[in-house]
């Protein structure tokens, strides 16, 4: 009984070594085998694979994808005007030489970071103390991102690690540079629209001297064309009336007396002082237009 024991405490016991020089490589991982801090083996290829068991062996593995480093915040540098600005950029990047990158940082990927995010500060510096605010932000943002990104992967490759890209997310001015480009701004947009506002009341009071002269032009001469058109009227009115009365002076008598009838006796309540039998009268004395009294 107790050799059987035995015999399965020593086949466990050979079991756990056995699996412990086994290990997987992910394709999308490195394989570092090392001992005692020295590096044995650097293994690319996925698959299953050997190592003596610890502690004569041990294995790490290192992300090969693209990674993204992203700064946590702005960091502050001053441009070649003196001015304070807040850059926040990103790096895409991913390990080429995973022996170097193990030396160098242990295959702790936090002191990687680190160390690049050191590298980027350097870079940034370097390139905006030597340009304008107006550069940075869009004159020369390309041209300065090339520069940034061709000195980060020349001191990148010397720990085991390539650079793809270097973008800058933002670029802004601190907080107390803001309040005074904003209020220039405000202070700038306030003159143009006061330019504007001020043009615009001169066009108006032109275009409404402009309409009140066009007015009064139209209105004259419809007045002159009205007065004219009643001239004609009234002398065409009359040449009608002189050759109707002409046919008959007594009828154009009678028919004045009528109208100064008319206008005389507008309402009853009307009194004259008149003698009856001047020629006032006459057609009330005798209607007859044929001229006989």
């Amino acid at each position: 009984m107790n050799r059987l024991v035995s015999w399965i405490i020593a086949g466990v016991i050979a079991l756990a070594i056995l699996m412990s020089t086994l290990f997987v490589v992910d394709q999308r991982q490195y394989a570092i085998v090392f001992a005692l801090g020295e590096v044995k083996q650097v293994i690319s290829t996925p698959g299953l694979h050997f190592k003596l068991p610890p502690p004569f062996q041990n294995v790490i593995f290192l992300d090969k994808r693209i990674l993204t480093l992203d700064t946590p915040e702005a960091d502050r540098f001053i441009t070649a005007e003196k001015k304070n600005i807040l850059v926040d950029a990103f790096v895409k990047w991913h390990i080429v030489d995973p022996r170097l990158y193990f030396i160098s940082f242990t295959g702790d990927e936090r002191r990687a970071q680190d160390r690049m995010a050191q590298i980027i500060k350097a870079a940034l510096n370097d390139e905006i103390t030597k340009r304008t605010v107006r550069e940075v932000i869009s004159g020369e943002r390309d041209k300065v991102m090339s520069s940034i990104g061709s000195k980060v992967a020349e001191e990148a490759r010397q720990i085991g690690v390539e650079i793809i890209d270097v973008r800058l997310k933002r670029v802004d001015y601190v907080e107390q540079i803001n309040a005074s480009v904003y209020d220039r701004m405000k202070a700038e947009r306030t003159r143009v629209a006061n330019e504007l506002r001020s043009t615009g009341a001169a066009e108006s009071e032109k275009i409404r001297a402009d309409a009140d002269r066009q007015r009064t032009v139209i209105l004259a001469e419809a007045y002159r064309d009205a007065e004219g058109i009643r001239g004609d009227g009234d002398g065409k009115a009359s040449q009608i009336y002189a050759q109707a009365f002409s046919l008959s002076p007594e009828f154009f008598k009678f028919y004045r007396s009528l109208e100064a009838y008319r206008s005389s006796f507008r309402s009853r309540s009307d009194v004259m002082v008149v003698d009856p039998a001047s020629e006032f009268f006459r057609y009330f004395r005798s209607p007859d237009v044929s001229g006989k009294k």
